[in-house]
């Protein structure tokens, strides 16, 4: 009776913590489209739960190409809660199509003009910058004999036939703004003319932005025309490269966040938390660690053997431009030079 009367009272007690106990919270799942780098995902993850915990992010990650076709495929059922670090010319294509949320997180008013989209309230953020850069091979070079570049137009001597990498701008956020960026500037029947000659020299279109500069470090091709952080990085673990600023300028984009339309209130509102860390001081201090322009002028990134100048090379870029012309632009060079891509990975 007593051992009864014992177990009632622990079951009575146990019952009473359980009721007692706090809930806990139940976190909102967030779909993110992105083009970050694999080798991003994991901390980008681990430091937005940590800094809302309220939040899990479930990466949805290709290539820049990949992903804006895929969300705009979707976009009578969108898939995604959030686009998450994707190229600011594909985000401004999906504004135009009325497919994102304006929202303008708090501590926007503190980042570079240029990296907060158009509106009141505004349509996107802008996370961090990327540019094009020649890798060159050294050693490859000095066993051809072949002379160091200094501009886009050097890169059509027959001296580099085969011997230059470069992404293929359907699939590759930096192949497109390499290509936007030759068309704006030279204007486009001069920037057609320019791509013929180069793609004399061209021995592959890779999917891939960072591809270029890995191959071209590793003596594979001689010339790689890549992007930026990737080349220094490349250089860094002890490459054979020399990075070069075309003295014509190069082209570049920003990777930018956004909130998709239409979503469940709970989305939207766990996606709103999200671009205010976005917008925040330390969201740019990690993206520095990858880049070396961020969003908020305060974070001073200097990676080692990032190419001098960098910003002073930046062209005058319409992404705007970018984004209205980017199926026009793209069947024109598929149509001219796809015969030299890599098969796409399956």
């Amino acid at each position: 009776m007593l051992i009864r009367t014992i177990v009632r009272a622990g079951v009575g007690a146990l019952a009473a913590l359980a009721l007692s106990a706090p809930v806990m919270a139940q976190k909102t799942k967030l779909t993110a489209y992105t083009a970050l780098e694999n080798d991003q995902l994991k901390p980008y993850k681990e430091t937005i739960e940590k800094a809302i915990p309220s939040v899990e992010i479930a990466w949805v990650r290709d290539s820049t190409g990949v992903v804006t076709a895929r969300f705009l495929a979707e976009k009578a059922n969108p898939q995604a809660d959030i686009v998450l670090g994707l190229a600011a010319s594909s985000v401004a294509l999906f504004v135009q199509q009325g497919l994102m949320m304006p929202y303008t997180p708090k501590g926007a008013e503190a980042l570079r003009p240029s990296f907060r989209g158009p509106g009141n309230p505004a349509v996107w953020i802008g996370m961090d910058a990327y540019l094009a850069v020649i890798c060159f091979n050294t050693v490859e070079a000095g066993k051809a004999k072949a002379p160091k570049p200094a501009s886009w137009q050097d890169l059509t001597n027959p001296a580099y036939k085969d011997q230059i990498v470069m992404p293929n701008p359907s699939s590759s956020g930096t192949g497109y703004l390499a290509v936007s960026a030759w068309l704006q500037t030279m204007g486009e029947e001069a920037g057609w003319k320019f791509m013929d000659a180069l793609h004399q020299n061209v021995g592959v279109y890779t999917h891939s932005g960072s591809a270029p500069c890995v191959q071209a470090g590793k003596g594979e091709r001689m010339i790689g025309i890549g992007f930026d952080m990737r080349g220094a990085k490349e250089k860094t673990a002890g490459a054979p490269l020399d990075l070069i600023l075309a003295k014509e300028g190069t082209g570049w984009e920003m990777e930018a966040s956004a909130i998709v339309k239409g979503r469940p209130k709970a989305s939207e509102d766990a996606a709103k938390l999200v671009m205010d860390w976005i917008a925040s001081k330390e969201a740019s201090e990690l993206y520095g660690k990858y880049y070396a322009i961020t969003a908020h002028p305060a974070v001073n990134a200097a990676p080692p053997n990032y190419p001098v100048g960098a910003v002073e090379a930046m062209v005058k870029n319409d992404l705007n431009w970018m984004a209205t012309n980017r199926d026009r632009i793209l069947a024109e060079w598929t149509k001219r030079y796809d015969s030299k891509s890599a098969p796409k990975p399956k």
